[in-house]
């Protein structure tokens, strides 16, 4: 995959390891049903969707899908973490073999559409 340069979301989902795409078809239909006028595009050789400025995205790693996003907060994290999870400073690791927290990811989209509209 180092080699080949995406251009959409899908192409980047279609060259990624079978074990990391069902995760990822996850965040990218999750993203688009909930903020339905977000721009999905590739930056930074990743999968990022904008909505009045960044809203989301994801990254492959060699183990999980990294999918970022700004309104994260600790009450967030700390509900994430309970449930297994990892999470960084804005980043919330999803295993190959883990469900993506659709509930908590819808509300942080949310969030973050609300916050990019100020």
């Amino acid at each position: 995959m180092a080699d080949l340069k995406p251009k959409t979301v899908d192409e980047f989902i279609d060259i990624s390891p079978e074990e990391s795409r069902g995760v990822m078809i996850k965040l990218k239909k999750l993203i688009e049903v909930t903020e339905p006028k977000a721009e999905g595009g590739i930056s930074w050789n990743v999968p990022i969707y904008k909505y009045n400025g960044i809203l989301a995205g994801f990254s492959l790693a060699k183990k999980h899908v990294s999918f970022g996003i700004d309104s994260l907060t600790e009450e967030m994290r700390k509900i994430l973490e309970e449930k297994g999870y990892k999470t960084g400073k804005k980043t919330i690791q999803i295993k190959f073999d883990q469900d993506v927290p659709t509930k908590e990811f819808k509300l942080l989209i949310q969030e973050q559409a609300k916050l990019n509209a100020l």
